[in-house]
């Protein structure tokens, strides 16, 4: 069986980040063949083309990290019907310098988290605008906005709700099958 590499972006920072715990629902509830490793954009300087003749060491590491990668998940809250600055940073960090875009090729997929009712219905959609001019081919089916994040989880941070975690799991085969289709396998 392969094995596939896929790099998961949180956008939220917060400590009992709802869409932390939902990342790691979905690196639980995977299937064997993808291999899912948080990459952390927290302390990712903002990017400023002027810093490319010496880019800083993160900036290095996160594009190493995506081309590392056979696959992209991104876990997105909502702020301002937009997605938080620090995974749009990382988003244009990916791209640059200028012909050199790690993102290009890799497929991804999107789940928008939020304690609302909507699900982070506009940044999913404003991060799939990002990611269709990057050239990282986004799954469209199934779609995963998971509101109402609040009663999802118990103290500890485990899922509970058992619909949840039976769309997640969907969600996931169906991943590892937009992942086994548009991955562009590198030589071991």
């Amino acid at each position: 069986m392969e094995k596939y590499r896929i790099a998961v972006f949180v956008g939220s920072l917060r400590k009992e980040s709802y869409n932390l715990k939902t990342a790691k629902a979905l690196i639980a509830l995977a299937p064997q063949s993808l291999s899912l490793e948080l990459v952390n954009i927290s302390e990712l300087p903002l990017f400023n083309e002027d810093l490319e003749a010496t880019p800083p060491a993160e900036w290095t590491t996160l594009r190493e990290q995506i081309l590392a990668a056979d696959g992209l998940l991104f876990l997105t809250p909502e702020y301002n019907r937009s997605v938080p600055a620090v995974l749009k940073n990382a988003i244009d960090v990916g791209s640059r310098p200028y012909g050199q875009n790690s993102w290009n090729g890799k497929p991804g997929a999107v789940v928008s988290v939020s304690i609302g009712n909507l699900g982070g219905f506009g940044a999913n959609h404003h991060l799939r605008q990002s990611l269709v001019f990057v050239n990282a081919p986004t799954m469209a089916q199934p779609e995963a906005y998971i509101g109402g994040a609040a009663a999802l989880f118990d103290d500890s941070g485990n899922l509970t709700n058992e619909s949840t975690r039976e769309f997640l799991r969907s969600f996931m085969a169906a991943f590892e099958k937009w992942v086994h289709t548009n991955a562009k396998k590198q030589p071991a």
